[in-house]
C-alpha cells in the first residue's frame, strides 16, 4: 500500500518559506527607515522613494508557501518643505522629502517580526513533536 502521508517536515518547510519572506520584508523596511530623511543630491530632484515588498504564493514539495517576488516603489506623493537654503531646494525654495512615514514603517516592522516569530514557533513546535514521537516509538 502506498504511503500517502505528507512529509514529516512539511510544516517546517512551509514555515521556512515564510521566514525567508519576512526576513526580506524586514530588510526592505530597514532600508526605508534608513532613508527616511534622505533628500536629492541635485536641486529639485526626487528623494528616496519608499519601497514595498510584493509577496506571492509558491508551490513547494511540502505544500503552499510564500516568497517575496519583487520590490515596487510606493507611488505616493513626496512631502514638500519650504527651506530655500537647502542644497536640494527647487527654484521656489521647496525641498522634496521622502514619502516614508517612520511610524508606519515601525508598525510594519513589528508586524513582520511577529510573523517571523510565529513561523519560528511553528518550526520549533513541529520539531518538538517529531522528537516526542520518536521518544514514544523508542519506549
Amino acid at each position: 500500500m502506498a504511503d500517502v502521508r505528507p512529509p514529516s517536515n512539511s510544516a517546517q518547510a512551509i514555515a521556512a518559506t515564510a521566514l525567508r519572506a519576512e526576513q526580506a520584508r524586514m530588510r526592505i523596511i530597514a532600508e526605508n527607515i534608513a532613508n527616511a530623511n534622505s533628500t536629492s543630491r541635485t536641486p529639485g530632484g526626487d528623494p528616496y522613494r519608499r519601497q514595498v515588498p510584493v509577496f506571492e504564493p509558491v508551490k513547494t514539495d511540502a505544500g503552499q508557501g510564500v516568497k517575496m517576488v519583487r520590490v515596487t516603489p510606493d507611488r505616493s506623493d513626496f512631502k514638500l518643505e519650504y527651506d530655500p537654503g537647502h542644497p536640494s531646494a527647487d527654484e521656489e525654495g521647496y525641498v522634496k522629502l521622502p514619502n516614508v512615514n517612520t511610524l508606519i514603517e515601525s508598525l510594519d516592522m513589528k508586524a513582520a517580526q511577529r510573523a517571523y516569530e510565529a513561523n519560528l514557533t511553528v518550526i520549533e513546535t513541529a520539531r518538538a513533536m517529531e522528537l516526542r514521537a520518536l521518544d514514544i516509538i523508542r519506549k
